[in-house]
């Protein structure tokens, strides 16, 4: 198996990755930027067929491109963590062992899927998952679509889906007119965000308002939804798309033995200092790993890991402003957007938390926790091994997961049996 040696190996090329790169490339380090997306850009600057990548993405892969010591290895990623400052990496072709100086973790985030009766039906998807398959060129036009959750991703969503030409029905959002409207107002203190804000803006929102049940035969027919307190409305659609949030990608950095900020916090990020370190020495972190808040806020904790990851720090310290200030705009966000109380009561008895390995709500309510309900119930033990039903069980349940084991994705035999015959069987 190749063995493959850089100073700053950053995981993750969405605009965190980006900026800790072109931030580090000055230094004359090596730096070498791994993706698992056929291109930089991230979740939030995917293009596609089905989309041109954005100016802020040509951007900064123009930046990356400048620099001959950036090298980008997309279609590329992590399966392990083989010995200290070594990680094991898979593409379509091969697998590499990449020995690092330093580390920048830019992992992003997953969306938050909780389940409903109906859940399981095609036609049902993540909102950030529905913009995914338009860009990738999933053919949406004529189609009746509703959008329920909570958070501005519902609007982005839906404005995706319009300009390919879908009928945007309804988006549900879950919080209150006024925790959205003081959310609106707020606005003025970042007023590119407010711009955005009227050019996202929908006549079918609808606030206090969130999905009871999916109905259909073989694939998604209509949808319930609750509207305040006790109404209920049903509207006949082809697509529905749901979105509550995200949840940080710790699962690397947690390998590593980095430590977490605390459950009773929310969604677990990756705990980082001033200088975006986390708590293992020549590890950083940047985006949304270490919570949530926007791709200005990755820019800016991604420019100071990378200039700190080369030893940099005055450079670092000139963009803490930028950082504060969108840290303040990811709190007034979170603060917004907290999901009320009465979304733990969607899921009936019948309907599945673990679609996977088809495990009911009835059969984890009396489970004591994730190992027992992984144990007896075979919740987390399908095909993503936790990732959709462990997040869904840590929100209805307070359950903490375990920490992740490797291979942290999908692997080939041959990869493993590599690592094996150069003498390091740990994996």
């Amino acid at each position: 198996m190749n063995m493959e040696h850089c100073d700053v190996l950053i995981v993750g090329a969405g605009p965190a990755g980006m900026a800790a790169a072109v931030a580090a490339a000055p230094s004359g380090a090596s730096i070498v930027v791994i993706d698992d997306n056929p291109a930089p850009g991230g979740q939030i600057w995917r293009d596609g067929p089905g989309a041109p990548p954005p100016p802020a993405a040509r951007k900064w892969r123009d930046a990356l491109e400048r620099h001959a010591n950036i090298r980008v290895r997309s279609g590329t990623r992590v399966v392990s963590a083989p010995s200290p400052n070594e990680l094991l990496l898979e593409d379509a072709e091969r697998a590499t062992r990449m020995q690092w100086r330093k580390l920048i973790l830019c992992t992003g985030a997953r969306e938050l899927l909780l389940p409903f009766p109906g859940w399981t039906l095609p036609g049902v998807t993540g909102a950030g998952g529905l913009q995914a398959l338009i860009k990738a060129g999933m053919p949406v036009e004529g189609e009746r679509i509703v959008i329920a959750g909570s958070g501005p991703l519902l609007l982005a969503a839906a404005a995706t889906a319009r300009a390919a030409g879908a009928k945007v029905l309804r988006i549900a959002e879950q919080a209150s007119f006024a925790s959205v409207a003081r959310f609106g107002a707020s606005l003025a203190r970042w007023p590119g965000k407010a711009a955005q804000a009227v050019t996202l803006a929908d006549p079918q929102y609808r606030t206090s308002s969130r999905i009871v049940s999916a109905q259909g035969a073989t694939q998604v027919e209509s949808v319930r939804l609750r509207q305040g307190s006790a109404s209920e409305v049903e509207i006949a659609c082809e697509r529905i798309a749901c979105g509550f949030g995200l949840t940080p990608n710790t699962q690397l950095g947690q390998l590593l033995g980095c430590a977490l900020t605390p459950a009773s916090s929310g969604a677990q990020a990756l705990v980082v200092d001033a200088l975006q370190a986390t708590s293992v020495a020549g590890v950083y972190a940047a985006g949304e790993c270490t919570g949530f808040g926007g791709s200005e806020r990755a820019l800016a904790q991604g420019t100071i890991a990378g200039h700190a990851a080369v030893g940099n720090e005055r450079a670092a310290k000139t963009h803490e402003g930028a950082r504060a200030r969108w840290n303040a705009f990811a709190a007034q966000l979170h603060r917004s957007f907290a999901l009320a109380a009465d979304i733990k009561a969607m899921p009936q008895p019948d309907t599945l938390v673990c679609r996977c390995e088809d495990v009911p709500f009835s059969a984890l309510a009396a489970c004591s926790g994730w190992t027992d309900a992984k144990l007896h119930r075979r919740c987390g033990m399908g095909a993503c091994q936790g990732r959709v039903c462990g997040d869904a069980a840590q929100f209805l349940f307070g359950w903490t997961p375990p920490v992740p084991r490797p291979p942290l994705s999908p692997v080939r035999i041959a990869t493993l049996a590599g690592l094996a015959n150069d003498g390091d069987a740990r994996q």
